[in-house]
């Protein structure tokens, strides 16, 4: 009895000896893969302020050099993703966390699921092919500008033409079950299809056409500025700063800059910065374009710095990225209540525009339905109509149902099916820029020069993920809209901090989702708040 107790003590001691070691083996591959993701971010941080700086004050000459150092970089990066799996540490790693006797955290088997998923893609890219792809993007981004400025398709026709065979390469490498646009989608919004996509596209197509139609034969005049109205520039950057004090953005940790087209980047959770535009005929292209760009800067800010460089220190997607963004520029920046708190600062900042006119007419002014050309311009209603234009046209592009050459015509057709409005021939020449034609359609967004095919939806997507989000949010804070009218915004952003910001890609969109308000992804909540909110306006029976 005796001797047998010995030789279990023995087999114990043993056997917590190794366990020890393989433990100990599995943190130090876990170290060494957190540095090398450390170093992955602070190499995409650069290309970040690489890009930021090319928006914001390179001079015009340095495009060309500028342009081959990114796509240096792109291929450094895509180096050190491939790395990440040498000595197999993430091999080993991922192995484990799918084993039975996974003694990772939960936070570690994400980063390490995550990892995987990244480097799984990235490792089916041949390096030529990054590089390839990196320099026909970089040249392209330079012609479609000329094009645009021309209004003329064709001559950027050759190189969409390249990207588009490039992208229908990289679906055949990553792989696909159903359509090659889902390997790309995934690329922006993990997890999702185009036959989901399809789905909530057609159920929100079949309610928007006729709803625009009505809003159109509705005798409810669009409310608009006087052509006297004038918003000095000086002063539109003084209200921007304010408005998204007031909002919550820590100025500490972020800055706003102008560019031709806002966008947000970021470089880590304490510098989140973002563009805007200024317009001193129309004060709405500055005033929600930053608060548009807000949303996203909150995201990030909100990311955890703990977690920088890996997964969780990371967006979710782009279409939960977007959410924030549209939750924060319509849901709350359109709202009544918002016009109610804002409004003494506006009469403030523009006096002689805004002496006449009361808070119901801003609101109207900033809600106005109007079927335009520009995507970026259009209000909360057609918005959703320009990105599945683009969805679809794209969607057939790499499927080859389609061709380049279709594509301005086939554009012209859903302008005019979807919209009710007729793309014209070029008509003027402004600055340089020819107005109309396919400056108005084709060519208006920089996506596709950019090979960011599949970036589109997730648009749209932002816009049902926000309504999800703020009917669960009002649930859990029942006087919001009181708040938002007060101007106290700091518990509606915690509320985003706590739900969404702060997990990082612990969840796939679609899992956070139904782990923030007990449903999967639905078009409903944003048909309703359209009913809602634009059969008010517009007395829509």
């Amino acid at each position: 009895m005796l001797s047998f107790l010995n030789i279990n003590k023995g087999f114990a001691h043993t056997w917590q000896s190794f366990t020890t070691g393989y433990n100990d083996c599995m943190k130090k591959q876990l170290d060494l893969l957190t540095m090398r993701l450390k170093e992955i971010a602070h190499l995409n941080s650069m290309h970040s302020l690489l890009m930021w700086d090319m928006e914001t004050q390179m001079p015009k000459e340095g495009a060309i050099m500028r342009g081959e150092t990114v796509s240096h970089l792109s291929v450094l990066i895509h180096q050190k993703i491939l790395a990440l799996d040498e000595g197999s540490v993430l091999t080993s790693l991922k192995n484990h966390i799918e084993g039975k006797n996974n003694s990772l955290s939960n936070d570690h088997s994400v980063i390490v699921a995550e990892t995987w998923r990244t480097y799984f893609r990235e490792k089916k890219l041949p390096e030529s092919f990054v590089r390839e792809l990196s320099k026909t993007t970089s040249e392209a981004h330079h012609v479609w500008v000329e094009a645009r400025k021309a209004s003329n398709f064709k001559k950027f026709a050759p190189h969409l033409k390249k990207i588009v065979e490039l992208k229908r390469k990289e679906a055949k490498l990553v792989g696909y079950k159903d359509s090659p646009y889902d390997a790309l989608i995934d690329q922006f919004e993990p997890g999702m299809t185009s036959a989901e996509l399809t789905t909530l596209f057609d159920d929100l197509k079949d309610f928007l056409v006729p709803f625009i139609a009505k809003i159109k034969k509705s005798k409810m005049k669009p409310a608009v500025w006087k052509k006297s109205d004038l918003f000095p520039k000086a002063q539109q950057i003084k209200l921007t700063h304010e408005v998204c004090k007031l909002l919550g953005y820590d100025f500490e940790r972020g800055m706003i800059a102008e560019s031709a087209h806002p966008f947000s980047t970021s470089f880590n959770p304490d510098d989140a910065r973002f563009t805007t535009r200024y317009d001193e005929k129309d004060l709405r292209g500055s005033l929600y374009s930053s608060i548009h760009e807000l949303g996203h800067s909150f995201y990030e800010q909100g990311l955890l710095s703990k977690n920088f460089g890996t997964p969780l220190g990371e967006a979710i997607s782009l279409g939960i990225h977007e959410s924030q963004s549209r939750f924060w520029e319509n849901v709350v920046g359109r709202s009544t209540e918002f016009s109610k708190f804002i409004f003494p600062t506006l009469k403030k900042a523009f006096p002689k525009v805004f002496s006449g006119r009361t808070r119901e007419d801003f609101y109207k002014i900033v809600n106005n339905v109007t079927p335009s050309f520009i995507r970026t311009e259009s209000d909360e209603v057609t918005y959703n109509m320009h990105v599945i234009i683009r969805f679809e046209i794209e969607k057939e592009l790499i499927e080859g149902s389609i061709e380049v050459s279709d594509v301005p015509k086939i554009w012209n057709d859903k302008m005019k099916s979807y919209l009710g409005i007729t793309v014209k021939k070029p008509a003027r020449t402004t600055g340089g820029v020819r107005s109309g034609g396919d400056s108005d359609g084709a060519l208006q967004d920089v996506h596709w020069s950019g090979g960011m095919i599949g970036y589109f939806p997730t648009y749209t997507l932002g816009n049902l993920y926000s309504l999800q989000f703020w009917n669960k949010l009002q649930q859990d804070i029942p006087d919001a809209r009181k708040k938002i009218a007060k101007g106290e915004f700091k518990p509606i952003l915690a509320w985003l901090r706590k739900h969404i910001h702060i997990h990082g890609k612990r969840y796939s969109a679609s899992a956070l989702v139904r782990q923030v308000t007990g449903e999967e992804l639905t078009s409903a909540y944003f048909i309703d708040y359209l009913k809602d909110k634009y059969g008010k306006l517009y007395n829509l029976k």
